[in-house]
């Protein structure tokens, strides 16, 4: 893990010697695991030739499936695209610079919502009997419900990519729409996001942009 914490480090040892110090006491995981998902973790923009394999991703999704969501709920899809005429179809609805990436990464994922994930309730929520019916009969709160716990899910597979020793490009800037329609024809899925999936590059990375201060987010009441 160390090893591969030294591909994503973004600050100096120092600043990460400072943060590990002061948070220390507080945090159950270890420093090493914490660089490697958060601070010296970075959105990819190129990757080395390396294959990711089914395996990979595999693991990758056998972790991250544990993520909590409302009820249980389930409703990301993956798509894998890995034959070069998929790839092709994909590129095509990819906006500006995220062509060239999504041309080449090793792997690309299209991340999806199932506005039919209702149908498996009775399953993963038997605690609620009625948790389906009540889904079926307002399609506005069950698209809402599944957009919101897809993106939740996308960002613990984000989590599981770089847990995973990879780094993870995800883009919004497609045509979703059109995305949609060339991967999921039946009509009950929605492209959410799509992530380019591989070892960093060697100008995998861009200047890392600063974060709001926890005085700037958090309050109490």
């Amino acid at each position: 893990m160390k090893l591969t914490v030294q591909l994503f480090m973004t600050q100096t040892h120092d600043d990460l010697t400072e943060l590990e110090a002061q948070f220390a006491d507080h945090l159950e995981l270890a420093p090493e695991a914490a660089d490697l998902l958060f601070r010296a973790a970075r959105t990819a923009n190129s990757f080395s030739d390396e294959p990711v394999t089914d395996e990979q991703v595999r693991a990758i999704f056998e972790l991250v499936k544990w993520g909590p969501t409302a009820m249980n709920n389930q409703p990301l899809r993956i798509v894998l695209v890995r034959s070069p005429e998929a790839r092709g179809r994909l590129v095509e609805h990819m906006g500006g610079n995220n062509k060239p990436k999504t041309s080449t990464a090793p792997l690309v994922a299209i991340l999806a919502a199932d506005d039919d994930f209702h149908d498996e309730l009775p399953t993963v929520f038997p605690i609620f009997p009625g948790a389906r019916d009540m889904l079926a009969a307002d399609d506005e709160n069950r698209r809402t419900t599944a957009d919101l716990n897809a993106t939740l899910q996308a960002a613990y597979f984000i989590l599981g990519v770089r847990a995973a020793g990879l780094a993870a490009g995800p883009m919004t800037g497609f045509d979703a729409a059109a995305v949609s329609r060339e991967f999921f024809p039946d009509g009950k899925h929605r492209a959410l996001m799509v992530v380019n999936i591989g070892r960093p590059g060697p100008d995998a990375w861009f200047d890392r942009l600063p974060r709001l201060g926890y005085d700037e987010v958090v309050t109490s009441v």
